[in-house]
């Protein structure tokens, strides 16, 4: 599943330039990728599909609440002056693992198309990439005040969501591969965002004899325990730590 998050809405529209608003042009470009998705076989999940208002913090939490496996945010870009720059570029948590992938494959899609590569960048502190469970990408899809890039969306806007659902499904592709090729279980009993409070599980798992993994993601630090081949070795586990008094979860 993925979820989709056009940005702004309600009061809030977004950058403006001459007339166009952006909360308009992220929910367009969301709902036609959505709908291409769809047609592939992919769930889509929406934060919004009308004109209301959510902030970033509502956006996270229905993304989670959904149990997608990639959320991505579409914006239109905004520089101070019109015409002054143009181009994609992608913000991502951290620098790594399959977000990264994602927005440089959209990225590379787009500036096929015609669109000025910017890069992918590294911003922990949006809320939208620092508060969601999974591989979070913002998408900045042109600047809404380039009369240039506003060109190539309104004359290649079909092929735009087609390459948007080539980079999300060829990231999924890449990840269900890599997961299939090596399938191990593991025993999950603990998920932080603060590393203080993940330490502390760890030295307890620890102290009671476990081999505790600390795996650290996207801002998310999940403690496991061990790493099966055979799902009935990670039950047995499982057990085990519950009967210790640990809450448990197996994850592959």
């Amino acid at each position: 599943m993925h979820s989709l998050a056009p940005p702004h809405g309600g009061e809030d529209n977004g950058a403006v330039f001459q007339g166009v608003r952006e909360k308009d042009e992220n929910l367009r470009i969301v709902l036609a990728l959505g709908r291409e998705l769809e047609n592939r076989g992919i769930p889509v999940y929406y934060t919004r599909t009308t004109d209301v208002f959510q902030t970033p913090f509502e956006k996270a939490q229905i993304a989670n609440q959904t149990g997608a496996d990639f959320f991505l945010s579409i914006h239109r870009n905004s520089g101070v002056n019109p015409g002054e720059y143009s181009g994609v570029e992608s913000l991502v948590y951290e620098k790594s693992g399959p977000a990264l992938e994602l927005a440089e494959n959209i990225n590379g899609a787009l500036g096929e198309i015609g669109f000025k590569e910017i890069g992918v960048f590294a911003e922990p502190e949006i809320a939208v990439l620092r508060r969601t469970e999974m591989p979070a990408v913002l998408a900045e899809i042109g600047f809404i005040n380039s009369e240039e890039d506003n060109r190539i969306l309104e004359e290649n806007f079909d092929e735009i969501v087609k390459s948007l659902a080539d980079a999300v499904e060829g990231t999924i592709s890449e990840e269900q591969i890599q997961a299939q090729a090596v399938r191990t279980y593991r025993v999950q009993v603990g998920t932080f965002r603060e590393k203080n409070r993940a330490s502390q599980l760890v030295e307890r798992v620890k102290a009671e004899g476990f081999p505790v993994i600390l795996d650290a993601d996207q801002g998310i630090y999940r403690i496991q325990v061990g790493s099966y081949q055979e799902l009935e070795n990670a039950v047995t586990m499982e057990r085990l730590l519950r009967r210790r008094g640990f809450s448990t979860l197996i994850t592959d």
